[in-house]
Order: C-alpha cells, then sequence, then structure tokens
C-alpha cells in the first residue's frame, strides 16, 4: 500500500527550536532569537493606515479569486518599474504569502506527477511541497564557495524527460546569496520551467538581484511583502505565471483559499507605492546588522566563505563542534539562550553548519555573540 503523503512531510526545525525557545521563555529564560527569519520592524504606518481606511470604507468581504486588479495592476507597475519588464496583471495572482502560492503553483505542475530540481541546500519547505503534491525531488548537491548556488552544469546532468520544474531562490535562504545573470539565464533555457522564488528581492546590499522575468516570459516568480515590508503576519504575496497555468490555479485558489486578505490587499497597493523610504531604512539597517554579525561570527571561530549580500541571514561552518547540527542547536539554545537554525534544516549539503538570522537589532546580535563566545569557551 502507497505510504500516505503527509507521513513524508518533515518537521519544519527551526520551527521546533522557535518553539522549545518559547517554553524556556514561559519558565523565565531570556533568549536572544536569531533563528527565526522574520522582521523584528513594526510594518510601516502608511500599510497600517491603508488597511484600516480599506477596512472603514467596506472593504470586508471576498475579492475576485486572482486579487483585486488595483493592486495587480500595482504589481505589473513595479516589474515595470524594477526590472523593466512588461507583465500583464492577467498573469497575476495574488495569494495568502508566498507559501500558498507554492502550493497552488505546485499542485497545477505536478497533478500528473513529475520532477523537480532544487539545490542542497535550500529553503526547509521546498521538498515538502514537491512532494505534496506528488512531485519529485531532485536535489542537486551546491559548494559553499559557489555560494549554495546551483551550478548549470550539474543542474544539466541531473535533467530527465520527467522534470517539469526547476527551483530557484535569489536572493537565497540559508546563504543570502545571489546567483549570477548570466547562469539564471542559462538555467531558463534548459527546457523545465524555472519557478523562481523572489521573496528577498529589496533586500540586497551589494550587486542587484534580478527577476526570472528579465530572461523567460515561460518562467514562475513568486514574490511578497512579508519579508522587505515587514509584513509577515498579514499573510500577502503573489506569483507571476504564464498564462497557461492560470486557468489551474485560479481554479484551485477558487476552491482552496477563495482570495487572499482584502484589506490586506489594499494595504499592499501602499506598500508598492509609498513604502519605499521605509524599506531603504531597513535596508540600510539590515547591512549594518549584516556586518556586526559576520564579524562577530569569525571572531568566535566560526566560519563563512561566502558572504551573504542579500535576505538577511548568515549561514556558518561549524563543523569543528559538531556534525549534528540539530543537536548543537539544541544545546546552544538550552546552555547559552541563543536560537539558532540548524544546518541540516536546509539540507545534508548544510549539515554541521548553522544559520544565523539578523532580523534582530544590534544590541541582541551583539549579545548574543558574547554568549556564544561564553558557550565556546566552556564547550
Amino acid at each position: 500500500m502507497k505510504q500516505p503523503v503527509c507521513d513524508e512531510i518533515t518537521s519544519f526545525l527551526v520551527m521546533d527550536i522557535l518553539e522549545k525557545a518559547q517554553k524556556l521563555e514561559k519558565l523565565g529564560k531570556h533568549i536572544i532569537h536569531l533563528e527565526i527569519g522574520q522582521p523584528d520592524f513594526t510594518t510601516p504606518e502608511c500599510i497600517i493606515d491603508a488597511a484600516a481606511k480599506a477596512m472603514r470604507d467596506g472593504h470586508t468581504g471576498y475579492t475576485h479569486s486572482m486579487g483585486i486588479l488595483p493592486l495587480r495592476e500595482a504589481l505589473a507597475a513595479y516589474y515595470e518599474r524594477e526590472y523593466g519588464v512588461n507583465v500583464s496583471p492577467e498573469r497575476i495572482v495574488v495569494t495568502n504569502g508566498t507559501s500558498p502560492a507554492m502550493l497552488l503553483l505546485f499542485a497545477a505542475m505536478f497533478d500528473k506527477g513529475g520532477k523537480a530540481i532544487i539545490s542542497d541546500p535550500c529553503y526547509a519547505c521546498y521538498a515538502n511541497f514537491i512532494l505534496y503534491t506528488g512531485g519529485e525531488v531532485t536535489s542537486v548537491p551546491t559548494l559553499e564557495e559557489n555560494g549554495f548556488q546551483l551550478n548549470v552544469d550539474d543542474v544539466r546532468a541531473k535533467l530527465t524527460p520527467d522534470t517539469k520544474a526547476l527551483l530557484v531562490n535569489s536572493p537565497s535562504n540559508p546563504g543570502g546569496t545571489i546567483l549570477k545573470p548570466e547562469e539564471f539565464k542559462t538555467l531558463c533555457s534548459m527546457g523545465p520551467t524555472v519557478v523562481s522564488d523572489e521573496i528577498y528581492h529589496g533586500l540586497v546590499y551589494e550587486g542587484r538581484a534580478a527577476s526570472v522575468l528579465e530572461f523567460s516570459d515561460e518562467a514562475c516568480a513568486l514574490d511578497g511583502f512579508s519579508k522587505r515590508y515587514a509584513m509577515t503576519g498579514w499573510r500577502l504575496g503573489w506569483m507571476v505565471i504564464p498564462e497557461s497555468f492560470i486557468p489551474v490555479v485560479q481554479k484551485l485558489q477558487q476552491n482552496f483559499m477563495i482570495c487572499a486578505n482584502s484589506m490586506a490587499q489594499w494595504a499592499g497597493i501602499a506598500a508598492l507605492e509609498q513604502a519605499g523610504p521605509d524599506v531603504e531604512r531597513m535596508r540600510q539597517e539590515y547591512d549594518r546588522r549584516r556586518k556586526v554579525l559576520l564579524t562577530g561570527l569569525r571572531s568566535i571561530g566560526l566560519t563563512v566563505k561566502s558572504e551573504p549580500v542579500g535576505a538577511f541571514y548568515v549561514l556558518a561552518n561549524a563543523r569543528h563542534l559538531s556534525n549534528d547540527s540539530l543537536a548543537l542547536a539544541f544545546d546552544i539554545l538550552e546552555k547559552a539562550g541563543v536560537g539558532v537554525a540548524p544546518g541540516i534544516d536546509f539540507g545534508p549539503g548544510a549539515e554541521g553548519y548553522l544559520r544565523f538570522s539578523y532580523a534582530n537589532s544590534v544590541e541582541n546580535i551583539e549579545e548574543g555573540l558574547d554568549r556564544l563566545r561564553r558557550y565556546l569557551e566552556n564547550r
């Protein structure tokens, strides 16, 4: 008998660390949270005001399943402004966050099976989305010295007639690195549909992150408001997909989600059109934190060969401490009071690494580094 698909779904280990940290906090222990990828900033006022106005104006019911047209038009204008690409609002589907976008898209892609190529390491939940929707996962090992980004020759070697999708993430989680434009372009020419998770666009500190839509009209771009606009709890994202996917994705949205949050959609317009200065302020602060964390991690003996230039993570090599990153992360949490994400959460290629989030204040980052220094001295 076929094994139920839910039995194949693994835990999201960083959430296990967070939930253990919360239990310790209830017991009175002070925890420095460097494990979770959630902005510590408050959502900008212009966005909050727009949501409040939408509620007062009566925008509290269902919307079009693909999202309100003014938001989709604002998103189309965003792609023209930021990337110089022309995107029809009819190719844009607004969702309750980027994760539901992946669920809907992969359900449409893998309805009749097929394979998806992902990097190792990568965001912990990609494989589970693919497995749950009927696809098979093909992992391509990556190298730290290449920023843990996919190598086109390694990808080509893994392609089969059943490969339907190639999933990329730039800036990446957990490494915070950016895919080179020439490699991005080559990946888009290989045949399978390229699905690009662009949730960390807008949080880039060196260089530029290209959108997949600059290289292919047949690719899928996934993005959202959670990270750069500090709107994780608003649950608002979107995807730009080829017209051929729209009928199935829209049907799935109608059945399973109905539509994205109405008030959040109106707030999303304000985010795109008014919150630019707020995003820049947060980006500059993240950059300051990035530099503090990198210097501090290296000072306590952890190595980072490829510096992150986007998102808000540092993936540091801790193999000299342990080859069991989950046990090490729990030990650090309990003895040092610092939450960190175990590398194994992101794939076998990151075992022995620890991911640190700098979505926290400089003061807390410095305190966390001091605690880690004492932990290592006493180990």
